[in-house]
């Protein structure tokens, strides 16, 4: 009887203590070679060495993984010593992000359309103002607005919100 913890393959998908009940489906993009007839034009000493090469890049994609995650391993290490808190790099990463936003050729057109949308709606605004105190002042000019302009004139409102007439308008 041994005590031993069973060896658990990380890229199975049946990981854990139920592991050896459930049969063992292969890796993705693994094909089980032991149930594959023969392709047509293939002979079994080229399906042998198909076999032992598809085998030789399977280890080599395993011993990659096992690499890349001692990388990612020293890499987390070498940021904590250095002091590189996960909000830190965040924070470059979108920095960076932004910068490279900026230089992009999508960011710069749409840039210089909004610039030209900006200073075209500035001039028929300012242009808008200008018709409209043009019309103020013609109207301010026409005979309806003296006419009661001059009425205007005439009377006086008082402090105790009475309106007289001036006396020298008076009949």
């Amino acid at each position: 009887l041994s005590l031993s913890a069973p060896d658990i393959n990380l890229n199975s998908p049946n990981k854990g203590p139920l592991a050896d009940v459930a049969p063992e489906l292969p890796e993705e993009g693994a094909v089980n070679t032991a149930e594959c007839s023969l392709p047509p034009g293939l002979s079994e000493e080229e399906q042998e060495e198909l076999k032992l090469e598809l085998s030789k890049v399977e280890d080599e994609i395993q011993t990659l993984r096992q690499v890349l995650c001692a990388k990612e391993r020293h890499a987390g290490e070498l940021k904590r010593r250095l002091g590189l808190t996960p909000l830190e790099e965040l924070r470059q990463n979108l920095n960076r992000g932004w910068q490279d936003m900026q230089t992009s050729t999508a960011y710069k057109k749409t840039q210089e359309t909004l610039s030209q949308a900006g200073q075209k709606t500035s001039a028929a605004l300012s242009n808008m103002g200008t018709a409209i105190s043009r019309k103020f002042g013609d109207m301010r000019n026409s005979p309806t607005f003296r006419s009661f302009e001059d009425r205007m004139e005439t009377m006086k409102v008082t402090p105790d919100k009475h309106v007289h007439v001036r006396e020298h308008d008076a009949p």
